[in-house]
């Protein structure tokens, strides 16, 4: 067969070992030929495409980011683009297409096998953990590693200082970097978007850890958290090719926000693109192999319209619809579990 594959949005540590799995498989065990469309959809629209094949992936796997580009493409949103991604499809002789990512990129795959009756097969990847239908996705753990390195790190310069050190990490609806990175750093606070913040009560918190003698306190901030009163969560106003408004600036408010009414020093630090680039963790490895593997058997099996995801340690297929339907939010029992370590 004749299988192309893209990588979609943000890029995420594993991507390449996705490809690497699913062009290894597919060209040693079925005898593909396999080819990588550049920068995501805007590939697939423009007809811009690369040799994939063992040889060319040897040395990958290690490696963060996406050896065929990545972008926020919508070909929904581009003139013509459905019909130029058929035609793309045509002139390939194209058998079946792999597409790695998150709800945006998956969303576009949905909409072509269900309106177009194009033979698509979906990964999933979102650092974030969003995601429908499957129980983790590749990238999360390693971004959660990188957001606890850095608070290990920001505790000891609290403790130096007798400072508040606010440390914003992704997660536009879901918390769940921010609760899992929290717990496992030991922050004081943790604020995700799946509940409001009281600004006035993070505050009052922080004072009695001061009067307690605990000098130093490390907050936990996902960007899309919200404060009850008003609104602290600075957008830019602009959005990309899906309608998403890009954050940002949370953590910064946040922090003068605490000075302000606590008067106790505050310092920020924003993780942003450093979570989600550079090499990813074991697990994270295994699993984007895993996952790149049931992708070409699912393109074997006819299996266009799902998605391959992890459930009960398994790996299996479920429906695209079920993947894109609705974001997978923070399991509130979680949050619970690092409230108890508030205070």
């Amino acid at each position: 067969m004749r299988v192309g594959i893209l990588t979609g949005g943000g890029d995420c540590p594993g991507l390449n070992a996705v490809i690497r799995a699913a062009v290894r498989k597919g060209e040693r065990h079925y005898g593909d030929q396999l080819l990588g469309f550049l920068d995501g959809w805007r590939g697939v629209v423009e007809n811009q495409t690369m040799e994939l094949n063992v040889e060319r992936c040897r040395g990958i796997l290690p490696r963060g980011g996406t050896i065929i580009g990545s972008s926020r493409t919508n070909p929904y949103k581009v003139a013509d683009g459905v019909n130029r991604a058929k035609a793309t499809f045509e002139e390939l002789g194209l058998d079946a297409l792999i597409a790695i990512g998150g709800e945006d990129t998956l969303g576009v795959a949905h909409k072509l096998v269900r309106d177009e009756n194009l033979p698509v097969v979906g990964v999933p990847k979102t650092i974030d953990n969003d995601l429908s239908g499957t129980e983790v996705t590749f990238g999360f753990h390693t971004a959660v590693q990188i957001a606890t390195d850095a608070i290990d790190r920001l505790h000891t310069t609290a403790e130096s200082h007798d400072r508040v050190m606010v440390c914003e990490v992704m997660g536009r609806h879901a918390g769940w970097i921010a609760t899992y990175a929290g717990i496992a750093g030991g922050a004081a606070e943790v604020l995700v978007p799946e509940e409001e913040f009281d600004i006035a009560e993070v505050c009052d918190f922080i004072t009695k850890r001061h009067e307690s003698g605990r000098y130093a306190s490390i907050v936990v901030v996902a960007e899309g958290a919200k404060p009850k009163e008003g609104t602290l969560a600075l957008q830019s106003g602009e959005t990309d090719a899906f309608g998403h408004v890009r954050l940002g600036g949370i953590g910064n408010l946040l922090a003068e926000e605490i000075e302000r009414r606590t008067g106790f020093e505050t310092r920020v630090t924003i993780l942003g693109h450093i979570q989600r680039g550079g090499t990813p963790t074991a697990y994270d490895r295994v699993l984007a192999t895993r996952f790149g593997v049931a992708a070409i058997d699912a393109v074997h099996d006819d299996g266009f319209g799902s998605m391959v995801a992890l459930q009960a340690g398994q790996i299996v297929r479920v429906p695209l619809e079920v993947a894109v339907g609705e974001l997978k939010t923070l399991d509130h029992h979680l949050l619970e579990v690092a409230e108890v370590f508030f205070g």
